[in-house]
């Protein structure tokens, strides 16, 4: 894999190179980051994203788009997009909290260079899945510390990630450092009101106590005991009381269905779909909500212009322009 942008240390903002071993990346002040399993390193795998780093190595298909054979992740990111993939063909884009790929796999068929970064070891997973395209760059980073320098990229887009970073705010200003003038960047977050239902959020308190691995066999063990139930009251919904039935609880039940929003995916998919957010909605460590108004006026502070915001999705999508340089 090949960067779009030279590497560049974040401590002493100094080029980076592979070493002659090709094992490792280091700058000419000493800092040295490994390569592991084919990906460079930028930050320790012990973070607050570790759970969501085995989901994505578990999950590592479930949601592209060329496994479920539906566009889902292409018709969400175009919408994001502003529904023209035009806006990323032939420019550079920082795809930051890539995760498996899902994005990654669309981005790459619309004629994007991609810089794909990701805090947690879902980076093994990415590679796995898009790491044979020549248009690809997979790193480990956290967003607040990219190898690369600030103003560089096209296109920086940030998708279901920041609502489960410290700061969102923060990581949003991060974010637009990296796009360079006239460039585009484009978020989604959880929108204020989304509230978990008792059974999440009691779950989830018990759960960030535990390890991952015991958090994805506990999430594992739950599904299989209360899928066939919501199975058995969606086939009930052709009747009046069947529907309320649904309805009540799938409301009441900490695991998240997907049966009436994704209708074409096959029923395996649907209990896939149906583990692998059920074990994102009750082990992220942050789990942060924003109105569309407190979006803008954080892309308002950044200082960039065109801000667009809309209730879609996961809640709130935005995008905005960084203005460009005076002439």
């Amino acid at each position: 894999m090949r960067s779009p942008i030279p590497l560049r240390c974040f401590d002493h903002q100094e080029p980076i190179q592979k070493t002659q071993s090709n094992d490792a990346y280091s700058c000419s002040r000493g800092c040295n980051f490994p390569i592991v399993a084919g990906v460079p390193r930028f930050v320790s795998s012990d973070n607050y994203a570790s759970s969501f780093g085995l989901q994505w190595n578990v999950f590592r298909t479930t949601q592209l788009d060329s496994h479920t054979g539906i566009p889902i992740s292409q018709e969400r990111l175009e919408r994001l997009l502003g529904g023209d993939f035009s806006v990323v063909k032939d420019r550079v884009v920082l795809e930051a909290g890539c995760g498996a790929g899902r994005f990654t796999e669309v981005l790459l068929a619309s004629g994007s260079r991609v810089f794909a970064s990701d805090l947690s070891q879902a980076v093994e997973a990415n590679v796995i899945n898009c790491g044979d395209h020549p248009n690809l760059f997979v790193c480990q980073a956290d967003l607040h510390r990219l190898p690369v320098p600030d103003n560089q990229f096209d296109v920086v887009l940030c998708v279901g990630v920041l609502q489960h970073t410290p700061n969102p705010e923060d990581a949003i200003t991060a974010l637009s450092h990296h796009v360079k003038p006239g460039g585009l960047l484009v978020i989604d977050h959880y929108m204020s009101g989304q509230q978990p239902n008792t059974a999440r959020r009691l779950l989830r308190r018990f759960l960030l106590k535990r390890t991952p691995r015991f958090c994805m066999l506990f999430c594992r063990i739950l599904v299989s005991l209360l899928w066939p139930i919501h199975r058995l009251t969606w086939a009930m919904r052709a009747f009046p009381v069947g529907k309320r039935i649904h309805g009540r609880f799938a409301a009441l039940s900490p695991v998240a269905d997907y049966q009436a929003q994704f209708q074409a995916l096959r029923s395996g998919l649907l209990r896939e779909w149906a583990m692998l957010d059920t074990h994102d909605m009750l082990t992220d460590v942050h789990k942060h909500t924003r109105t569309a108004e407190e979006i803008a006026q954080t892309l308002k502070l950044c200082g960039l212009e065109d801000i667009f915001t809309a209730c879609a999705g996961n809640g709130v999508e935005a995008r905005a322009h960084k203005p460009q340089e005076p002439v």
